[in-house]
Parts: structure tokens; sequence; C-alpha cells
């Protein structure tokens, strides 16, 4: 079981460190909000589809998800859309050096948000469905549970994590500029990740 365990662990940690639009939008709330518990939603929201998905894929539905031509085309349409209108909200959001509320995401923007840049984006699809799912095949019983824990502690522990990163940059750059610059790198993050799907749909 320990085996298993320390297995999920590394996998995990490895697809989730690389930047991508999660990784970014948790990272922005953590830095933008007036108080780092006021992230708790894009945090929680976040870790939960991680912990939805992983769930499935060791469960052994990503085989028939992944499996259907259209389930998949209709997954990669939801998410273009999705990523075009956050990157233009993003684009657009334009933070003061004393983070008011105003210029940072509400609550249930938040969890929207998440959920769509979580459940709606097909690279997250494919490394916890694809690669997890595949690798837990290799595991039964105790074994199994123990690499889906490890797996799922990762995700938690990251968003966390990056939330509370974030926040500090938010509070040594009072002027904002670093969030503004930020925000504008997310911006062609999910504009270019919408592109990349948006092309994978014709192909």
């Amino acid at each position: 079981m320990l085996t298993a365990a320390i297995h999920g662990f590394f996998l995990s940690l490895g697809l989730i460190l690389p930047l991508g639009v999660q990784n970014v939008f948790v990272f922005n709330q953590g830095a933008a909000q007036g108080k780092w518990i006021k992230s708790l939603p894009v945090i929680i929201t976040a870790s939960l589809c991680d912990t939805f998905l992983i769930t499935l894929a060791v469960l052994g539905v990503s085989a028939v998800v992944l499996g259907n031509k259209w389930v998949k085309i209709v997954l990669l349409g939801i998410g273009v859309l999705f990523l075009l209108y956050m990157g233009y909200m993003t684009w657009k959001s334009k933070p003061s050096g004393e983070f008011s509320e105003k210029e940072s995401f509400s609550a249930r923007k938040q969890i929207i948000f998440a959920s769509s840049v979580s459940l709606l984006n097909p690279h997250a699809i494919l490394d916890t469905m694809g690669v997890i799912g595949t690798s837990s095949l290799e595991y039964s019983g105790l074994e199994k549970l123990g690499f889906s824990v490890a797996c799922i502690f990762v995700s938690w522990a990251w968003f966390f994590s990056l939330s509370i990163v974030g926040r500090l940059v938010g509070n040594v750059d009072s002027s904002g500029r670093f969030l503004i610059i930020l925000n504008k790198i997310s911006a062609f993050i999910m504009l270019g990740t919408a592109i990349f799907l948006g092309i994978s749909i014709f192909n």
C-alpha cells in the first residue's frame, strides 16, 4: 500500500506542477482577494473537482468518457467557450493596490470559473483520467485506495499552497503591478489554450 501511495503522490505531483489555466487562476485569486480566507471558494472547488475526476478515473469511467467521440467534442467546445470568456474577463481586470473586493472575483464567480477550468479542460481530464486512471489499473483493494488517496491529497495540498503563495505576493506587491502583469499572462494562456482546443476539434 505504501508503494502505491508513493507512486500516486509523485505521479499526481508531476501532473499538477506545470503552469496551466487552473493553477494560474488559483494563484491569481489568492493574490487578488483582500483576505486569504476569501479565496477558499476557488481552492475548495478546484480540489473537489480534481477529487471527482481522480475518483472517476480510478473507477474506470475514463475509458467510457474518452472513448466516445461526441462526448470529447462537446467537452472541447464548451471548454473553448469558457476559456475565451475567462481570458476576456481576466484581461479586463485591473486590480488596485488595495486589492478591493470590487476588483476581485466573488465567491460565486470563483466557483463557476474554477469548475470550468477543472471539469471543462480536456488537458485536466486527460491528465487525471488518462494518466492516473491508466496507472491505477495495476493496483487493487487497499493498494488502489492508497494510490487514490495520495493523488487526491496532492491536489488539496497544492491548491492551498498555491493560493497562500499568491496571497504573499499580493501583500508584498502593494502597487498591484505584478497582479496586472499576471492577469495579462493568464489571459494569454487561456486564449492560447482555447485556440489549441479549437484546432483539436477540427482535427
